[in-house]
């Protein structure tokens, strides 16, 4: 699969870098996420990685490879580079039994913090990864259940989204401010459109294909919204579709309300 020469160099970057730090340690390096999903946008997506070791970090692993990073945020503050660093068996098990890992988010060297340690990684990685070193995914034996991966995306929504909506909801705070830009809305809109299209499902979605799913999922009511963060994943230079920055929080959150409530409400007996 071909990637954009942006991701190609932070990847080349980084192996280039921790081959010198700690020669022999990195033996697989997987592209999840947007990359593997083709939906790479260079103004907003993040590179996702999967780095595979032979053996559990040392102390002097974990060192050099929080060098590494430091020097990979300081390269390219844009796209962050975000990931975990698992060993080949932890691949074979359910990610639920992984543990915390050493992970990178937003770009910091994590000792113990693992948030892609999950069911959605697992599966990206099994069906789309994209290989920059170690054998192709479908070579790799990599767990992956469907109704695992529903039963964690249930939880997603219900505690991650349900918690992330209502400190939102609250204008005057960072998560309610941040709201009144471009890409929260977005993000938040699409993403829990993925996680609604994969508990009807049992997929995977990219989050451009999340807003395509959403617009004949839900009632036409709501295709504006879904529209406008799509025209901002584009990054299109068309004019916004709402009049200002507050109506658009405002039909955001309505939203997400309306796709967690669909997502969540019981089934029928």
């Amino acid at each position: 699969m071909a990637v954009h020469p942006q991701v190609r160099a932070v990847a080349e970057t980084f192996l280039h870098d921790v081959d010198t730090e700690a020669p022999g340690l990195v033996e697989g390096l997987y592209l999840t996420g947007s990359v593997a999903l083709g939906d790479y946008r260079p103004h907003s997506s993040d590179v996702d990685f999967v780095v595979v070791t032979g053996h559990r970090l040392t102390d002097a692993d974990r060192t050099a490879l929080r060098r590494v990073h430091a020097r990979m945020r300081s390269r390219f503050p844009r796209p962050q580079f975000n990931g975990i660093h698992v060993t080949w068996e932890d691949l074979v098990e359910d990610p639920g039994a992984c543990g915390p890992v050493a992970s990178v988010i937003g770009g910091r060297f994590r000792d113990r913090a693992g948030a892609d340690v999950n069911p959605v990684t697992w599966h990206v990685l099994a069906e789309k990864g994209v290989p920059v070193r170690g054998p192709l995914p479908v070579e790799l034996d990599v767990w992956d259940e469907r109704e695992g991966l529903r039963a964690w995306s249930f939880g997603s929504l219900d505690e991650h989204w349900r918690r992330w909506r209502a400190k939102a909801g609250r204008l005057v705070t960072p998560r309610g401010l941040a709201a009144l830009g471009s890409l929260a809305p977005s993000w938040s809109v699409l993403s829990v459109s993925r996680l609604h299209f994969t508990l009807r499902t049992g997929e995977i979605t990219s989050k451009s294909g999340a807003g395509f799913y959403a617009l004949h999922a839900f009632p036409e009511h709501w295709d504006r919204i879904v529209n406008e963060c799509l025209r901002i994943r584009r990054d299109s230079r068309l004019p916004s579709l709402y009049r200002s920055t507050l109506e658009r929080r405002r039909a955001a959150l309505d939203y997400i309300e309306m796709v967690l409530d669909d997502a969540l409400r019981p089934a029928p007996a």
